[in-house]
């Protein structure tokens, strides 16, 4: 008499930004929701610039195969860097998550720009410099 517990199958994905990093799982449910950090997405990310860039795969991508009406249910792990370089990499993170869900979603998305990670991040601090690259004043006696 083994128990059945009904597992809800999801789709992982790591996105990337700066120094941010964003574990993001997707489950195909009756009612669209969006977790981050154990808190609603609204409350999470407080500007509407922040909300539109984790929404976008969802929107933008989802728009150019109008034949799928699949909701998600997105719950995000976010950690380090800043709360607009978190967004991004929730964005990049749910991008790389719906093309494992959906290879067909894969060339919108690519021309978006969402499947790519944008690797730019603060440059080390040289010895003898005053910051990465600013040297100190120079005189010649």
């Amino acid at each position: 008499m083994a128990t059945e517990t009904k597992k809800e199958k999801y789709i992982e994905a790591v996105g990337r930004r700066k120094t941010s990093t964003a574990r993001v799982r997707i489950t195909a449910s009756s009612k669209a929701s969006f977790i981050v950090n154990s808190k609603d997405s609204k409350e999470y990310f407080q500007t509407d610039e922040q909300r539109g860039l984790i929404l976008d795969p969802i929107v933008k991508g989802l728009a150019e195969a109008p034949d799928k009406t699949i909701k998600w249910s997105v719950e995000a792990k976010v950690s380090g860097g800043g709360i607009h370089s978190q967004a991004e990499a929730v964005r990049h993170g749910l991008s790389r998550a719906l093309v494992k869900s959906d290879e067909e979603l894969h060339s919108g998305l690519k021309t978006l720009g969402f499947l790519k990670r944008d690797p730019r991040a603060k440059e080390r601090r040289k010895f003898g410099l005053k910051k990465a690259r600013k040297a100190p004043k120079w005189s010649k006696r």
